[in-house]
């Protein structure tokens, strides 16, 4: 209730970690800033003023030391038991590895990096409500900054009960509540991806694409109102 409330700002605390023992991954993991994690407080401070809240700063985002232990794995495919095991486990390891008192966090999100010189793919990213976890999977390329910026926005309104918007067969936006813009005529092409379908929709000549920039996503009604910031 406390992070839905939008009374006062989200702390939001961004731990890095290194998911593999490239010298590409640590020296990346070395140089990163506050600055780099800046767009996501930026963006949700664009959409809280369109949706007219009160809070002019619905978040704020802060660098935490890098951690040296990944969080348990996720069962992906597993059963409700696995799962639910699973996130008890990664909420004790987060209690246990991620102090961080500067101010204390409300939500805790873990960016996992990876070399792309040896990851061509990284693994789903997850956030938890329970908890007010994130686990996000990125790479550790600076050229990849603003998309995983992305992925770290919108595990981050995972944890504060917002659903996805996407068909988990074929990963497109499900309409109307997937599209950042469902009354726009022609529907297609869209001009901004809604951040909890994580594409912009096909049309008859291409594929649904990623966003690779916050500045092309846009929070969607029905998201807003799963998080509180419309009725």
């Amino acid at each position: 209730m406390r992070t839905t409330s939008w009374e006062r700002p989200l702390r939001v605390a961004i731990f890095p970690i290194a998911g593999d023992n490239s010298s590409q991954t640590y020296a990346y993991i070395g140089r990163l800033k506050l600055e780099n994690f800046q767009p996501i407080a930026t963006f949700m401070a664009r959409e809280a003023n369109r949706y007219g809240l009160a809070l002019s700063t619905p978040v704020e985002v802060y660098l935490a030391p890098q951690l040296y232990r990944q969080p348990p794995f996720p069962p992906f495919g597993g059963n409700p038991i696995q799962v639910m095991l699973w996130s008890l486990q990664t909420r004790y390891w987060a209690w246990v590895n991620a102090d961080f008192k500067n101010p204390p966090p409300h939500v805790r999100m873990f960016v996992i990096y990876f070399d792309p010189a040896f990851a061509k793919q990284v693994a789903h990213s997850l956030g938890l409500q329970k908890g007010l976890i994130g686990v996000v999977n990125a790479y550790a390329v600076d050229s990849q900054d603003a998309e995983n910026n992305v992925v770290i926005a919108h595990e981050l309104l995972h944890t504060v009960g917002a659903t996805d918007k996407y068909d988990p067969n074929s990963n497109e936006p499900r309409y109307p509540e997937g599209y950042a813009e469902p009354q726009r005529d022609p529907l297609l092409p869209q001009k901004y991806a809604e951040i909890m379908a994580g594409r912009f929709p096909a049309t008859s000549r291409e594929e649904a694409l990623m966003p690779a920039v916050l500045d092309d996503v846009m929070i969607g009604e029905k998201t807003a109102r799963e998080i509180n910031w419309t009725r």
